[in-house]
C-alpha cells in the first residue's frame, strides 16, 4: 500500500468514524471489549493520520512566543547559598 493510498484510507476512516459518532447514538458509548468507542472510531484513526503526515502543528501554535525563565534567579540563589557559613563538627 502506497503512502497516498494509506493517506486516503485513514482520511476516509476519520470521516466515517466521525459521521458514525455524530449520527449513531450507540457509537458514542462504550464496549466491554473495546472500551470507549469514539476513541477507536475517531481518535485512533486521527492519530494515525496525523503521524503519517509527520505530526504537523497548526500555524497558531507556531506563532505563539515561548517564555523563558530568567537565569538570574538561579544564580542569585547559588550565590546566597555560597555566602552562608558552613557549620563544622567538633
Amino acid at each position: 500500500m502506497t503512502r497516498e493510498q494509506l493517506d486516503a484510507t485513514l482520511r476516509h476512516a476519520v470521516i466515517l468514524g466521525t459521521v458514525a459518532v455524530l449520527l449513531i447514538p450507540a457509537a458514542r458509548g462504550s464496549s466491554e471489549w473495546l472500551g470507549w468507542l469514539p476513541l477507536w472510531l475517531v481518535g485512533m484513526p486521527l492519530a494515525a493520520w496525523w503521524s503519517l503526515r509527520g505530526f504537523p502543528l497548526p500555524q497558531v501554535a507556531m506563532q505563539v512566543p515561548r517564555r523563558r525563565r530568567p537565569q538570574a534567579r538561579r544564580q542569585r540563589a547559588q550565590r546566597a547559598r555560597a555566602s552562608l557559613p558552613v557549620a563544622r563538627r567538633a
